[in-house]
Order: C-alpha cells, then sequence, then structure tokens
C-alpha cells in the first residue's frame, strides 16, 4: 500500500493507492476557498489518519510514501516533506519524492477527456504568486509512469509571458493544466494553448497520480528527498529587494 500527499499549492491532497489492485482504495483533499490561507498544517495529518481509518488500513500496512516535492510554496513544501520525512523514519519505509508538475501532467494525460481536441503535449502549469508561474511539459505517448521521463520543457519559474512565447515550439497542440494555467488563461491561450474550463479536475494536483508516479520508482532513505523551490522564498525576495532601495 502506497500513501500519497502534496501540500505544493495551496491544497491538501492525500491519497492511499494499492498497486497491486491497481485501484485508488480512498481519497482526501482540503481545498481553502479562494483568499483563504492553506491549512496544510492543521489538515495533513488529520486527512491521513481518516483515510487509514476509513480503509481499515494500519500503519503497518504502508510500503512506501509519496510526497510532492513541488515547486510550490516554501512553506507548504516544508510542512509536506518535513512529515514524510518523519513518517518513513517512524514506520523504517522508503520515500519517493514526486515532482508535484510531473503529478499534474500524469493526471491529464490519465484523463483527456476534458478537452476535445486531439494533444501532443502537456504543460503543467502552478500559480507561483508574483506574476510568475511554475511549469513543465511533457510529450504525449512517453510511458506515463516510466522512472525517468525527459520533459519537453524542463520545470522553472518564469513569466506567463514567456511560457506563451515556448509553447508554441514544444508540439503541434499543446494542453495547459493546473491553477497557473486558469489564472493566466488569456495570455496562455493566445499562444495556442489548450486549457480546459477552471472548474476541471485537471488543475487540480492529485495525491493518486503521486501514488502511480511512486509505484514504479525506487524509494530512498527519508534525508536524501528535497524540495524543488526553484527559486527564492517570498520572504527572501522581499528582503533583497528591500536591500536594493
Amino acid at each position: 500500500m502506497i500513501l500519497g500527499f502534496d501540500t505544493a499549492t495551496r491544497a491538501t491532497t492525500v491519497a492511499l493507492w494499492d498497486p497491486p489492485a491497481g485501484a485508488v482504495e480512498h481519497a482526501a483533499r482540503d481545498d481553502p476557498a479562494r483568499g483563504e490561507q492553506p491549512r496544510h498544517t492543521t489538515r495533513l495529518l488529520p486527512l491521513i489518519v481518516e483515510l487509514l481509518d476509513r480503509a481499515d488500513v494500519g500503519w503497518g500496512q504502508i510500503e512506501r510514501i509519496a510526497v510532492g516535492v513541488g515547486p510550490g510554496t516554501f512553506t507548504g513544501l516544508r510542512i509536506g516533506v518535513a512529515t514524510a520525512r518523519a513518517l518513513c523514519r517512524a514506520l523504517e519505509i522508503p520515500l519517493v519524492g514526486v515532482s508535484t508538475l510531473e503529478s499534474l501532467a500524469v493526471g491529464a494525460q490519465l484523463d483527456p477527456t476534458s478537452v476535445r481536441s486531439p494533444i501532443d503535449a502537456v504543460v503543467a502549469v502552478i500559480d507561483a504568486r508574483r506574476g510568475e508561474v511554475f511549469a513543465a511539459g511533457w510529450r504525449i505517448g512517453d510511458s506515463l509512469l516510466e522512472r525517468e521521463r525527459t520533459p519537453l520543457l524542463a520545470p522553472r519559474a518564469l513569466g506567463p509571458e514567456a511560457l506563451a512565447a515556448l509553447i508554441p515550439g514544444l508540439a503541434p497542440s499543446t494542453l495547459a493544466v493546473g491553477d497557473g494555467a486558469v489564472e493566466f488563461r488569456t495570455i496562455l491561450e493566445r499562444s495556442g494553448a489548450l486549457i480546459p474550463e477552471d472548474d476541471c479536475e485537471l488543475h487540480r494536483v492529485n495525491a493518486v497520480d503521486h501514488c502511480r508516479l511512486a509505484s514504479g520508482r525506487r524509494g530512498c532513505a527519508p534525508d536524501q528527498v528535497q524540495p524543488e523551490y526553484l527559486r527564492l522564498p517570498d520572504a527572501e525576495i522581499a528582503h533583497r529587494a528591500a536591500g536594493k532601495k
């Protein structure tokens, strides 16, 4: 049994997945309303316990943990990765770090029903605040759950206009998903990106896809898994900006 969770975005998402059965046993999430603060600190562990109780699964049945390593909010990533490390040490099981962007892309490739047109590539876009996004892209048709997939667009932090300039060169038809794609829809659609409706499930990070990715990858010691921030924390950016005045 794999336990997966992600706290890279404002949402807290948790899942239990049994690889031999090939099915999701249980999943849960906490999605703060627009304008509300994330509740990772207060909701992550309760959601995990609720799932274990609902599935009648004991801690001893968890064979590995898959945690989202971002990119995402600095505080959210610290909470998620620290929790995963602590649980893996206590349970003496391996930890698998999963790119939150890759998980978003996998979810879109496995369930493209919300897109009417054929697509050749998927770009996962997370709102990074400060007028930037975190983004990465993969070609459709690549083996979804390979241990290592070479991205068409390597994970990076950039402005939406810069991302829009890159999209036409990725593939003939590109799907963009994630809260960043929703936030900057107008800019990205001008570049030719196909973006599902704002309320489409493809825009939400789902820990189920973390579990799927982790099932085919080698786990490691907890301390070897590191967050992928891709840029300095907002507080550090503000501090450096203030120092230049």
